[in-house]
């Protein structure tokens, strides 16, 4: 098994009031940037994913959002190349570059060649399509959000594979001149890991060519039946999927006691936490979902990565100009933030506490790879890293050995696609429901 440090590089100085004001962090004035205090974390944010490399974790993630204080990571490929270098031994984990919305894919492929190389060869590539205020922000048409990924997607592949130079004429995407020199050291192409928030479309996608998928803190009923899609799809490929094949994120935070974790754990909703990612209408634009994705999300008892939830989705409008009290708004959360915990959404406490939750978890949804998500807010940079020492230390070492007790392996150590099954033949599961029905989740 694999264990990895994320976090979001939050803005820590950006008035909660603000942000609760406009009902969401996307579309918070930029007036409100700090030059001075943004160039400091953007230089902590690189020294603590380093720390996390000493530390012994064995991959480091980034993710990218614009025009949004959740997510100083706006240009993570840029974050990625600084740590191809400072970095030795961690993997580098994308999570992911937003296909849809780049508008120039060959010189996607070009930069991400460039860091495998600097990193000789520890580069794990994602791709996403981008929530949905990364189409307003980027004035990508969301209906065509699937289309570009999938073209995006098969364009890089050809580019690092196939020797050029070469025409490609596509639907979205025209070059008349194909043949990047820097290709990635990796063969044939580096490591892909799909991230996603239980949309169908993007699992079947994965299982056809084989890419692990990787479940960004949903809920985890729904998460092994996505995990059994992706299993049927792989026998009628023509594999078993295993372990190798899934990997999850999971918010957690770490402190010496229960009570000092639950409070500092608290961070996690500020600004009204992740349900105030982006308002409704943002978030999920016309056409940017599959019916079946939107019935998914609609049954969520809270939200996932973006804050996706039925309650979401029943919303309509945002009151502007209406009295903001954050104490009463934060009262009103905690009953979900406590709903989330005991759902494993959430995993904050004592390393004991964390380590029972994580292993749990990893009964249920069987995972080659867990990556843990930093808490969010104003949280001291001391806590932070003692959070993560103790889940380096006291909490990764014990899911690890639990890991091989159960036999998960990561896609590292076993690419995906190894084992090979007759589509007559039955396959066996990939999750276990049964650990849910024991805590009541079912």
């Amino acid at each position: 098994m694999k264990v990895g440090y994320f976090t979001e590089r939050p803005v820590r100085w950006v008035p909660e009031e603000v942000i609760l004001k406009n009902g969401a962090h996307f579309a918070v004035s930029n007036k409100y940037f700090d030059r001075e205090k943004a160039a400091d974390d953007y230089n902590y944010w690189i020294d603590e994913n380093c720390y996390a490399e000493e530390l012994g974790f064995d991959v480091v993630a980034l993710n990218e959002h614009h025009g949004n204080p959740f997510c100083m990571g706006s240009v993570m490929n840029v974050e990625a190349a600084i740590l191809a270098r400072l970095t030795k031994k961690a993997h580098i984990l994308l999570i992911g570059n937003p296909l849809p919305v780049l508008k120039h894919p060959l010189r996607m492929a070009e930069e991400l060649a460039e860091i495998d190389l600097i990193s000789r060869g520890r580069l794990i590539t994602g791709w996403v399509r981008g929530a949905g205020s990364e189409q307003f922000f980027n004035n990508a048409n969301p209906s065509y959000n699937r289309e570009y990924f999938e073209e995006a997607h098969d364009f890089i592949v050809q580019a690092w594979t196939k020797p050029g130079p070469w025409r490609y004429e596509g639907k979205h995407f025209h070059y008349r001149h194909v043949n990047p020199w820097a290709l990635p050291y990796q063969k044939p192409h580096p490591q892909m890991w799909i991230p996603g928030t239980l949309s169908p479309e993007t699992v079947l996608w994965c299982a056809q060519r084989g890419y692990p998928y990787f479940g960004l803190g949903t809920a985890l009923s729904a998460t092994c039946d996505l995990w059994e899609y992706y299993a049927d799809e792989a026998q009628r490929q023509g594999y078993q999927a295993g372990s190798e094949n899934f990997g999850y994120l999971v918010p957690a935070f770490v402190a010496e006691t229960d009570e000092k974790a639950q409070e500092l754990g608290k961070g996690f909703l500020f600004g009204g936490g992740q349900n105030t990612f982006a308002r409704p209408e943002h978030t999920l634009p016309p056409g940017y979902n599959s019916k079946d994705a939107i019935r998914r999300l609609s049954k969520q008892p809270q939200g996932s990565w973006l804050g996706v939830s039925g309650e979401k989705l029943k919303a309509t409008q945002v009151e502007e100009k209406k009295q903001i009290d954050a104490e009463e708004i934060h009262r009103k959360l905690l009953p979900g933030y406590e709903r989330a915990q005991k759902q494993h959404q959430f995993v904050i406490g004592s390393p004991k506490t964390v380590t029972e939750k994580l292993k749990t978890i990893m009964k249920v949804l069987r995972p080659g790879s867990i990556v843990v998500f930093n808490v969010q807010g104003p949280i001291s940079n001391q806590n932070r890293q003692n959070s993560m020492k103790l889940m380096a230390k006291e909490v990764a070492p014990a899911i690890k050995e639990f890991a091989n007790t159960i036999g998960l392996v990561d896609a590292i150590t076993r690419p995906p696609r190894q084992s090979k099954i007759q589509a007559e033949t039955k396959r066996a599961p990939v999750s276990d429901k049964g650990p849910l029905k024991e805590l009541g989740l079912l």
